[in-house]
């Protein structure tokens, strides 16, 4: 599909490259670089910036990328496992929210298994983990369960899955929905002010 569209650009075409969420984030844009940089050619690249999943499912979810996050690809299709766990434990000890792209697929079972025990020498049971499927789609779902409750069976490759940090909390507001916040810190420094 990018040669696809690189090909047509390189005949003066104005070509249009679509793919869901953000063009940079685990999607075209950097196999358009990609490419070129392997096979330079004279045309004009813009990149224009979209809504990536885990901002949806953070934003829908309540405000969990309100503080420090990182994002991690489970897929070792083109990253050893070595690699991704290292990725996990270092984001862990860091004590980074995390929001998990790739998760399963039909071909891959256990690596969501496998970053979980990692993450769970990290995390207290109660931390809240939002489970995204679809987002933007009119099958969407959302929910929020506790770390201790996750099931992954919950999620398929349309499924993006954030994990909170220790900071990370859930509420039940009055209208019954659960929602999930990283504070900033603020309380510390309203506290020092009384």
């Amino acid at each position: 599909r990018v040669r696809h569209a690189i090909a047509l650009a390189k005949q003066g075409k104005q070509v249009a490259l679509i793919c869901s969420g953000d063009a940079g984030i685990y999607a075209m844009a950097s196999l358009v670089y990609e490419i070129i940089d392997l096979e330079p050619c004279r045309i004009e690249v813009n990149i224009i910036p979209g809504i990536s999943a885990f901002q949806a499912a953070a934003a829908k979810a309540g405000a969990m990328i309100g503080h420090d996050f990182c994002c991690i690809s489970l897929s070792d299709l083109l990253t050893p496992w070595e690699v991704i766990a290292a990725r996990v434990r270092a984001a862990a000890e860091g004590d980074f929210v995390i929001s998990f792209y790739n998760p399963r697929s039909l071909k891959r079972r256990d690596q969501l298994e496998r970053a979980f025990a990692i993450l769970k020498q990290h995390r207290l049971p109660e931390t809240p983990v939002i489970i995204a499927t679809n987002l933007g789609r009119p099958e969407e779902k959302l929910k929020i369960v506790a770390f201790k409750d996750f099931n992954p069976d919950d999620v398929d490759m349309l499924t993006l899955v954030m994990v909170g940090s220790s900071q990370s909390k859930s509420i039940t507001r009055g209208d019954g929905g659960t929602y999930a916040y990283t504070p900033r810190g603020y309380a510390k420094k309203r506290d020092a002010a009384q």
